[in-house]
């Protein structure tokens, strides 16, 4: 079954008075139905871009997007508006509700935009919206007399109006404060249950933790996201760091990473392929412990505990991608983020724990 968004080759350029600038080069990447995807990056990195060629703001230069059924990049600006009416709800940092208007009647405003629904089934869905957002009894007040949170949560019920599959929320927490921030990003969590996918903007690494999948853009393009999941205690500038400066290692199947025994000299990341981690036991023969699959890593206690490789580690049945960080990086890692040290410290933990109960 293929993605509910397929996004494939996209690029963006700009044509500006200093010359063409490159948004986004070539992105390849796809989302399923259910997902809470965080969108992460420095600003300039082309986030922006990206969520609004998704949405239809922008049209890319090449490549394509596909959600659903439909090219949107073989639509005409009539049809995607129609689209989009009918397939996305949007959510702005800034809540964009129009301040003449009721809370009620701002949510039935994409309804009369769209006329998805009988004028008569408005106000009954826009009531129903509010209650799902628990803020049915604001029906009749004008935003501003609410607060920042209450607004955004205003704005998240008048983008499900028309009751879209796909969500885009540009920082819908970046105007907040900490408690109403947290309750928005639960509100998108109890969509996300639904069924509904939900792709999230953000510059607030606690919630790019708490997400399904964080997706990293930098200079345009997307970093593996294999990388960040195995990194995610560590801050987002320094992932981008480590993406850009470290090659990754190629091992065609079977290749030997290491052998027991050996000093540990590096800590390695699965970006791509599967490795199988393997006991050499000391009669003779060995035993197959376990798989490290993308977004897995290994290595860690060697270096950690400063003691031989405990096991083998080779390539899968198919070629291997790994990024190898080293010693002297892996230890600048774990005095700059003491949850990154602790993440580390517990695996190798349970990890040894699961090797001495293989040598009984």
């Amino acid at each position: 079954m293929s993605a509910y968004i397929e996004i494939s080759g996209l690029q963006k350029t700009f044509h500006t008075p200093a010359g063409e600038f490159t948004a986004l080069r070539g992105i390849d990447i796809c989302f399923e139905l259910g997902e809470m995807v965080a969108v992460i990056g420095k600003s300039g990195s082309g986030k922006s871009t990206f969520v609004n060629c998704l949405s239809g703001i922008d049209y890319p230069t090449s490549g394509s997007i596909r959600v659903g059924a439909t090219h949107l990049q073989n639509l005409s600006e009539k049809q995607m508006a129609r689209w989009r009416g009918r397939n996305l709800g949007i959510v702005f940092q800034f809540f964009q509700l129009l301040p003449t208007l009721t809370v009620l009647e701002n949510i039935m405003l994409p309804l009369e935009i769209t006329a998805s629904l009988p004028k008569k089934e408005w106000r009954s869905q826009a009531h129903r919206l509010l209650e799902k957002v628990g803020l049915e009894t604001q029906a009749n007040k004008l935003p501003g007399a609410l607060s920042g949170g209450q607004q955004q949560r205003v704005a998240i019920a008048r983008s499900l109006a028309n009751n879209p599959p796909l969500i885009i929320a540009d920082e819908p927490t970046g105007n907040l404060d900490s408690n109403m921030a947290e309750e928005v990003f639960q509100l998108f969590r109890s969509l996300v249950g639904e069924g509904k996918t939900v792709l999230m903007v953000t510059h607030d690494d606690d919630f790019a933790r708490r997400v399904d999948r964080t997706v990293m853009i930098a200079d345009g393009q997307v970093v593996n996201e294999f990388l960040v999941k195995a990194l995610h205690q560590l801050s987002k500038d320094t992932i981008m760091e480590i993406a850009a400066e470290i090659e990754p290692l190629v091992l065609s199947p079977g290749a030997p990473v290491f052998h027991q025994g050996q000093t540990g000299d590096c800590f390695y990341i699965v970006l791509d392929g599967e490795c199988d981690v393997v006991y050499q036991r000391p009669g003779g023969g060995e035993t197959l412990i376990d798989h490290r699959k993308a977004g897995d890593y290994f290595g860690e206690a060697a270096l950690i505990h400063n003691a031989p490789r405990n096991a083998t580690v080779r390539a899968g049945s198919r070629p291997a991608r790994l990024l190898p960080i080293s010693q002297a990086l892996f230890d600048h890692l774990l005095k700059e983020s003491p949850n990154f040290r602790q993440q580390m410290e517990q695996v190798a933990a349970v990890r040894c724990q699961h090797l001495s109960e293989e040598e009984q």
